[in-house]
């Protein structure tokens, strides 16, 4: 008898990658996308320096003035192709229940017909690139590796940055350790002689496509972000989070911080805000200087992966190595921490550029230039910007190196992550939340956690001040049903012996005149400073029906005298009637989950209603 024919490696996979079944996947994807070329990128400075060469000779860079800017880049993306996109975005469980109702769901074999389809020759005319990549310090025992696989250059760069990438993840991951396989194609082909285009991507088909039980990932037709680096939202969140719920810890879309006092002590904060809320100003505070001596580090501003320690405490990782931040309204004064790193070895996207090869976006100065080339090449001044054109997208990146953070902790890198004192969950709300409250139990801050709404802006939907249920700011990155995510989550409440206490903040309450109350930005420390010393068993606070919440003579208030005693009883004050209504507005998604929904987080809401009647 015959053996059997061991299949041929058509991988092109150097030497340095030893991993037999990853080089028997890579050749399987070539054979369905067919590439001209295959290059395992090895995550050198060399390689990265070449593939910007070649980004720029085809249009799709443009290098910025060095002595402005040195190494930096701007890309322009198609018009279609500039955010995330929830609605072409599936969960593909083996039952649509897993799924859950907040989630888009295809039955498995049928969207694996339709990736078939949609990827047979996706490749030729382009080059398959193959990014061994590590979520998280390399051998961590918090990290995960993942392997993408893509047509796209501007992909392979800024994975560069977003990741740990190349030959030291091929060398960890040895003969036969587990990888997350992950497939994106920007979904334009190119015939023999065709001339291609500075952004391609597909103008028609777009998914991104996540199969739990297998942890696969498939992206098709978009060039952009969360859509085609596949080790953020996807890898992150969506796969990790399904990781965290079978293997007992938790995937967050949670920003780092450590709070240090002027004794040296540093208690280290989780925190979770929906977009358009502040999140990275939080996560690179600088104090006021009524905290002289207080200070601020980051270890992660987007994605925080936690799990029980051996010292019985939560530890984190940020899995990310670069920040793909929101450019429009960063500036020196809301965020400086985040402009000082912007200077050097950047990668932006949909920026608007400066006859000096410079980079503005609305929001980076009072006042705009008077010429800029906007983020679609075409000419733009403030006259324009008087009419609604923007400058730069709303949705603008910047993709830069997380070392370059001044505020950077550190123990960012440190395999064993660091300890979680308190979780923080904040949204934009005028009205009904108070400042800050921190829960009496770990069920009653899931509770809260699970419920967390925020108002819309016109950026993000076109529509203001309507309240989206967005639990834990994981709407669009659980991976599996929200009501096994709240259940998770009230499990993990016994996976260790030092709980975090949770708290809720709000910085946009607003007064009659629609002015904000609340200054924000460097004076969210007075705020932190409470919740630090909460942590410690430090600060005094009162009970409400909500939880225990600062009186006005709990907080340092030099240098901000006009948040007098008025004021911040107007910040967090307690109405029966409006939460009467909050807790009725709560319904709409808890019916949505029906019988997954856990008894215990009924239970807290009709305790709730008790407290607030009282």
């Amino acid at each position: 008898m015959n053996a059997p024919i061991a299949p041929v490696d058509q991988s092109n996979a150097p030497a340095w990658v030893r991993h037999r079944a990853l080089r028997q996947w890579v050749s399987e994807v070539a054979s369905l996308t067919k590439p001209d070329r295959i290059v395992w990128c090895d995550g050198s400075q060399s390689e990265y320096d070449r593939l910007c060469e070649e980004l720029v000779a085809a249009g799709t860079f443009i290098r910025l003035n060095p002595k402005l800017r040195p190494n930096c880049f701007l890309a322009r993306s198609h018009p279609s192709d500039v955010a995330r996109m929830e609605e072409r975005t599936f969960i593909c469980s083996q039952k649509k229940e897993d799924a859950g109702p907040t989630n888009n769901w295809v039955e498995p074999r049928e969207m694996r017909a339709t990736l078939n389809r949609l990827f047979d020759g996706c490749m030729r005319g382009r080059t398959m690139y193959v990014i061994p990549f590590s979520m998280g310090p390399i051998g961590s025992p918090i990290a995960q590796v993942g392997v993408e696989i893509s047509d796209s250059a501007y992909v392979a760069v800024n994975m560069r940055i977003m990741t740990r990438m190349g030959r030291a993840v091929a060398d960890w991951l040895g003969e036969d350790r587990p990888f997350v396989p992950c497939v994106h194609s920007v979904g334009a082909p190119l015939a023999p002689g065709k001339k291609d285009v500075a952004w391609p991507c597909s103008d028609n088909d777009k998914w991104i496509v996540h199969f739990p039980e297998t942890r696969e990932i498939w992206s098709f037709g978009s060039g952009y972000g969360g859509n085609a680096l596949l080790g953020k939202k996807c890898l992150a969140l969506r796969i990790a989070s399904v990781m965290a719920r079978d293997e007992g810890w938790l995937a967050e879309h949670m920003l780092i911080l450590g709070v240090q006092a002027p004794s040296g002590e540093k208690t280290y904060i989780a925190a979770a805000f929906p977009s358009a809320c502040g999140k990275t100003n939080l996560a690179m505070l600088i104090p006021p200087a009524a905290y002289n001596g207080w200070k601020v580090t980051t270890i992660g501003e987007d994605i925080a992966w936690i799990k029980p320690g051996p010292d019985g405490r939560f530890r984190a990782i940020n899995p990310e190595y670069g920040l793909f931040g929101v450019a429009p309204g960063t500036s020196d004064a809301t965020n400086a921490n985040a402009m000082k790193m912007l200077d050097r070895n950047v990668i932006f996207t949909n920026v608007a550029l400066t006859p000096d090869g410079d980079v503005w976006w609305e929001g980076m100065t009072d006042e705009a230039p008077a010429q800029l080339t906007d983020w679609q090449g075409n000419p733009w001044t403030p006259a324009d910007g008087k009419k609604g054109r923007l400058a730069a997208h709303a949705n603008a990146r910047f993709t830069v190196p997380a070392s370059q953070c001044p505020s950077m902790d550190p123990a960012w890198e440190d395999p064993a992550g660091v300890p979680i004192s308190a979780f923080v969950f904040g949204g934009r709300r005028s009205t009904t939340v108070p400042l800050v409250v921190e829960a009496p139990s770990w069920e009653e801050g899931v509770y809260m956690a699970a419920t967390l709404g925020s108002e819309t802006t016109a950026a993000i939907t076109g529509k203001t001040g309507v309240v989206r249920r967005d639990p834990m700011a994981m709407l669009a990155f659980c991976g599996y049903n929200m009501g096994d995510y709240f259940g998770h989550w009230l499990k993990m409440g016994r996976a260790v012996k030092h709980l975090p206490r949770i708290f809720r903040v709000n910085w946009f309450r607003r007064d009659a005149n629609g002015k904000f109350l609340w200054p924000g930005f460097g004076e969210n420390m007075r705020v932190l400073a409470w919740i630090v010393e909460r942590c410690q068993g430090r600060a005094q606070g009162v009970e409400t029906p909500l939880g225990t919440m600062p009186r006005h003579q709990d907080m340092n208030w030099k240098g901000l005298e006009k948040v007098d005693a008025a004021r911040f009883d107007e910040l967090t004050r307690v109405e029966p009637g409006a939460w009467k209504e909050e807790l009725r507005s709560h319904d709409e998604l808890f019916g949505k989950l029906g019988a997954r929904l856990p008894a215990a987080l009924e239970t807290r809401r009709g305790r709730l209603h008790e407290k607030l009647a009282a």
